[in-house]
């Protein structure tokens, strides 16, 4: 297997360990609330992006694992690039968006959701990454599919970053209209002090 292929196979164990991540919290929300964490959001637009989404988020993570025990010779956009630095590196970058998003996770705990609920208010979290970073899962995210853009440069990567990069800064901006109807002046000044992606306010 080449330096490609053990690139391509541990950005799908990453990926895995992510989503897999994502699926257990939204479970273990079921099983102790009788919701889901807005896997499926009781809006109609949140449902409406979650028929694209959720497609792309699962040719996400197949996509290394086919890439790394496939027959044939990598895309001809993956033989352009020098590889081996690149996909190094990118995998560095992926581990990283990994343990940050956990550490998000964990500080969110009960908080925690995959979507708008506009009847629900839940707690406003401005400490630890949050108090850097407003969307710190959503910028960690980002981080995560420019690192597999990184280690597998196909078209149809690049295809799916476009999809869920754009997403992603589509779905910040509604959450924050939510969470300023729901928290009000809290929210609106956490806002004004607190970058959206990035520490600096955007």
């Amino acid at each position: 297997m080449n330096a490609l292929r053990w690139h391509a196979l541990l950005l799908g164990l990453i990926l895995a360990a992510y989503w897999s991540r994502v699926i257990r919290m939204m479970l273990k929300q079921r099983r102790r609330t009788g919701r889901d964490a807005n896997f499926v959001p009781p809006e109609p637009l949140g449902r409406a992006i979650r028929i694209v989404w959720y497609p792309v988020v699962v040719a996400w993570v197949a996509h290394p694992f086919i890439n790394a025990y496939k027959a044939h010779a990598p895309s001809m956009l993956a033989a352009l690039v020098r590889h081996d630095a690149l996909g190094a590196i990118g995998l560095v970058f992926a581990m990283a968006a990994l343990a940050g998003s956990w550490i998000c996770w964990k500080r969110m705990g009960k908080s925690w959701r995959m979507g708008i609920d506009p009847g629900e208010s839940t707690q406003l979290i401005v400490t630890g990454p949050y108090a850097y970073v407003r969307h710190p899962i959503y910028a960690l995210s980002s981080l995560l599919m420019i690192a597999s853009v990184m280690v597998l440069p196909s078209p149809l990567m690049l295809a799916l970053a476009v999809i869920h990069l754009t997403f992603l800064q589509w779905e910040a901006r509604r959450e924050e209209r939510h969470l300023l109807a729901t928290h009000g002046d809290a929210y609106a000044a956490y806002r004004a002090r607190v970058g959206r992606f990035l520490p600096w306010r955007e």
